[in-house]
């Protein structure tokens, strides 16, 4: 089986002034499709310049980076760009929603940026909002919502462009425990629907949920193995 996501030999070097910092040394990392995988290490580990780099946000200083088969570690800013819409559903910490939109217009934003009509965009939004069991909020502005229900929107909204991989970075780290629990529960659905999940975090109790633990230190993979539910 090819993987999803191949990365071979990925560095990422900073020049901050006169200072040179290694922030990912040389990397190799494989997830297939269908895969939940949880990416773990402390403040300055380099998971988040990992987790720029497998979302596209940012590219390598050295290495490859194969995405479904395509080199992406050398696109332009464009190609970059087309990926992440078609390719990668990010899930953030501070659910990153346009206040001033209802939470349907909210998950429908993809689909916007994609040249879906907005027929089909209004269709696929409300289904997306329904797998995630909000579709009786679907006009309610994230004002109007709770912390818990705000992360579902974004867990709507990163589903509905039917991505590769589900990307989520401190998924939970707004919310409380309850609220984190419920949250958990709905990627182990996702997860069972046949979508790829990758969640970036530093609290054990969240990477517990996932399939596969890979553990970075120093700018490199400390550790990568499976973890037994």
């Amino acid at each position: 089986m090819s993987a999803l996501l191949e990365l071979k030999s990925i560095g990422k070097r900073y020049i901050i002034g006169t200072e040179e910092v290694n922030a990912l040394r040389s990397i190799d990392l494989f997830i297939n499709k269908g895969e939940y995988v949880a990416l773990m290490g402390p403040s300055g580990s380099g998971k988040s310049t990992l987790m720029n780099i497998i979302g596209c946000l940012d590219t390598p200083t050295k290495g490859s980076y194969l995405l479904n088969g395509k080199e992406v570690s050398k696109m332009t800013d464009n190609e970059l760009a087309e990926i992440r819409n078609k390719e990668i559903g990010f899930i953030f910490q501070t659910f990153n929603l346009v206040p001033r939109s209802n939470a349907l217009d909210n998950v429908a934003l993809p689909l916007v940026y994609a040249g879906i009509k907005k027929e089909e965009r209004e269709t696929r939004a409300s289904k997306a909002l329904e797998d995630v069991g909000l579709l009786e909020r679907v006009k309610h502005k994230p004002n109007e919502l709770s912390g818990g229900q705000r992360q579902r929107v974004a867990v709507a909204r990163a589903l509905v462009n039917r991505p590769s991989i589900i990307l989520a970075d401190e998924p939970t780290g707004n919310l409380d425990s309850k609220t984190s629990e419920e949250i958990m529960n709905l990627f182990e659905e996702i997860h069972k629907k046949g979508n790829t999940i990758i969640v970036v975090t530093h609290e054990e109790d969240i990477a517990r949920h996932a399939y596969r633990i890979v553990r970075i230190k120093d700018g490199m993979i400390e550790s990568d193995t499976p973890n037994r539910k």
